[in-house]
């Protein structure tokens, strides 16, 4: 039997309500939470469904939230969303096990495609995976320039430290920037960081130096 069951975990009531109103009126059964604990609380006695969480909340995390439920291995298909995305932030919810990131504000047919493609994860075996194919082949057509640019924007770095880095200026920093979007065929921040994931990359999170004059 096919899976409509979409839950909602955000302090914000506003995005709450806003959410509800529209998977309900497109059919989903859907049910919001304030917070983290609250979802945790209950998440084991819940159908199956997608789960939509914003990142930052207080007490625990929407990436906090997420482990806990790898732990207990409670399959719930996690979308983040946030107002304050970066690619750090990103990278850390696509390895912690997140389907997707979205930053708002967001349109309705966006997180309306991401919970179809959440659920039907859920409805049926998953299909061979092409997109690690499609990555690697993307990535192998990235020049060493671009390479290097990408794995800094993997590793959190800011134009500006890249072309530290790399000794170039940050507006040669966005040039590879944008073909490297172009090149992976991103045309968003989730993407990028789904498809280099997919390429096989593997960031590292140790703190990255702050010289002088970045501070």
């Amino acid at each position: 039997m096919p899976c409509h069951h979409v839950y909602i975990v955000d302090d914000d009531r506003a995005i709450c309500a806003s959410l509800l109103a529209l998977f309900e009126a497109e059919g989903y059964v859907s049910r919001s939470f304030s917070s983290a604990q609250e979802f945790l609380a209950t998440a084991a006695t819940l159908d199956p469904g997608s789960l939509i969480a914003d990142i930052r909340m207080p007490g625990m995390d929407g990436l906090e939230m997420q482990q806990r439920l790898a732990e207990r291995r409670l399959p719930f298909p996690f979308i983040v969303i946030t107002g304050h995305g970066d690619v750090p932030l990103a990278v850390r919810a696509m390895k912690t096990g997140a389907l997707d990131f979205l930053e708002k504000p967001f349109t309705p047919e966006t997180i309306l495609d991401r919970v179809r493609t959440a659920l039907d994860s859920l409805d049926a075996p998953q299909p061979p995976d092409t997109l690690s194919a499609a990555a690697a082949s993307r990535f192998k057509a990235l020049s060493p320039r671009e390479r290097e640019v990408l794995e800094g924007l993997f590793t959190g770095l800011s134009n500006k430290a890249i072309g530290l880095r790399l000794g170039i200026s940050p507006r040669t920093v966005e040039i590879h920037r944008a073909r490297v979007m172009e090149k992976m065929s991103a045309r968003s921040l989730s993407e990028l960081v789904r498809m280099g994931f997919a390429a096989g990359l593997q960031p590292s999170f140790e703190p990255v130096p702050r010289p002088r004059d970045l501070r």
